[in-house]
């Protein structure tokens, strides 16, 4: 345990230098998505009993003065191809086959919506099977304007992994203000950020402590806005109208006024 703790200590945190080069950006300045950046994902599989279906539509990801909107939508009875139900639609996007990366800083301004059960995400996930080839979790929300989380998951350490924290948002801020959330990501570790402001770091001896390290590999990029399910409904407790989505904020999707908004994401390599 002590070694651990002086080990944490003793990673740096990167800085940056006149040598990191920019090996991903996109500001969304155009009128749409740039499919040369991104793939939109449509549901297949589900998974952590989220209610809703990821579609590729301009009703849920749209490009609007240089930001990315995600927003879902209130569909009752909708009908995946796969032949599930929701009644809820939304957007995931990735860099699967686009951009991957290994070590270097990731980076992402985004301001986030209140409302229980919303769960945006900002990660990076290995190309390979899960959780064997590793996850990133450099932003997570559930709804909570007061925090996010960041966590590691891999062989030994997923789903309920204990290698997870939640960062409190400074006094007086929130997370519906832009921030930017950011992982800097070594050999040795993974140095988490708000605002360039220090939230967790995670050394490979406290990951080994759980299982092999996952964090020598290719990474590619999601962002994502999920509904209710596992996560959240741990968090507020909520099992009716769905899994952790209260009525209150299913109105909410209803009047069409819960979204997120990403200025734009960095990828440098140092």
């Amino acid at each position: 345990m002590l070694v651990s703790c002086f080990l944490a200590l003793s990673l740096p945190r990167p800085a940056s230098t006149s040598d990191d080069r920019t090996v991903f950006f996109d500001d969304f300045s155009g009128s749409t998505l740039d499919r040369s950046h991104w793939n939109v994902i449509v549901t297949g599989e589900t998974v952590n009993n989220e209610q809703q279906a990821y579609v590729d539509s301009p009703d849920v990801l749209s490009v609007t003065d240089g930001a990315l909107v995600i927003r879902p939508r209130f569909r009752k009875g909708f009908r995946t191809r796969e032949g599930h139900v929701f009644d809820f639609i939304s957007g995931r996007i990735d860099t699967r086959s686009k951009m991957s990366f290994t070590y270097g800083t990731a980076a992402a301004r985004m301001k986030l919506a209140s409302g229980a059960g919303l769960w945006p995400a900002f990660w990076a996930l290995g190309n390979g099977s899960w959780p064997d080839t590793g996850e990133i979790d450099i932003m997570e929300n559930v709804g909570d304007p007061a925090w996010t989380s960041v966590a590691l998951h891999g062989p030994g350490y997923f789903g309920d992994t204990p290698l997870v924290k939640r960062a409190p948002f400074t006094k007086g801020d929130d997370g519906s203000a832009w921030h930017v959330y950011a992982v800097d990501w070594t050999r040795d570790g993974l140095v988490f950020t708000v605002d360039d402001r220090e939230v967790y770091r995670v050394t490979r001896a406290m990951v080994e402590r759980h299982g092999r390290w996952a964090f020598d590999n290719p990474k590619h990029l999601i962002l994502n806005l999920a509904l209710g399910g596992t996560y959240p409904a741990k968090v507020n407790g909520v099992s009716t109208p769905y899994p952790g989505l209260p009525e209150a904020t299913v109105q909410a999707i209803k009047a069409e006024t819960s979204q997120i908004v990403v200025d734009w994401v960095r990828v440098t390599s140092h």
